[in-house]
């Protein structure tokens, strides 16, 4: 199988991991009627079964595999949400591209968004944005994008959200 990315938080991606919410976003992450801008820490849940990955293989067209995040407004802070994502292999050679689709729960609402990203086997995350393709609750009307940055354990997410 592919190794995976870890967030397109994102989508940061994603479907759904079993965390509860609760936790109300800081002021500068609550939705408005304008542009908002706000940052979340994405950070892989770890598989409960304890499964390791076998060994790699060359992936095919239509390989997928999924993931999820817990939302964090800061490292190794309070979780207010989580994401779940799913990537799909689209197109192979040079370049190879993965299709990933993935949900952000949030309180007040989902966003959703989708990325295609080059396939590619690094320990590292690449830089890469997210087209926020809608959303429900408080973010309803929601457009913008998702900038992903790999920093350590975590993908550093900043949501410019336009809502209105």
């Amino acid at each position: 199988m592919l190794p995976h990315l870890r967030t397109f938080g994102v989508l940061g991606a994603c479907l759904t991991a079993a965390v509860a919410l609760g936790a109300p976003l800081p002021a500068s992450a609550a939705p408005t009627q304008d542009d908002e801008t706000f940052t979340l820490y994405a950070r892989e849940v770890v598989d409960p079964n304890g499964e390791s990955e076998s060994e790699p293989q060359e992936p095919d067209i239509g390989d997928s595999f999924a993931f999820a995040d817990d939302l964090y407004r800061a490292k190794g802070g309070e979780t207010v949400g989580r994401d779940g994502v799913t990537c799909t292999v689209v197109r192979l050679g040079n370049p190879g591209d993965l299709l990933c689709v993935g949900t952000f729960v949030l309180p007040g609402g989902h966003i959703s968004g989708q990325a295609l990203l080059p396939l590619q086997e690094s320990e590292q995350q690449p830089t890469f944005d997210i087209a926020i393709t809608g959303g429900t609750g408080d973010y309803e009307a929601a457009r913008g994008s998702i900038h992903s940055t790999d920093d350590g354990d975590y993908q550093k997410l900043e949501f410019r959200v336009q809502t209105a």
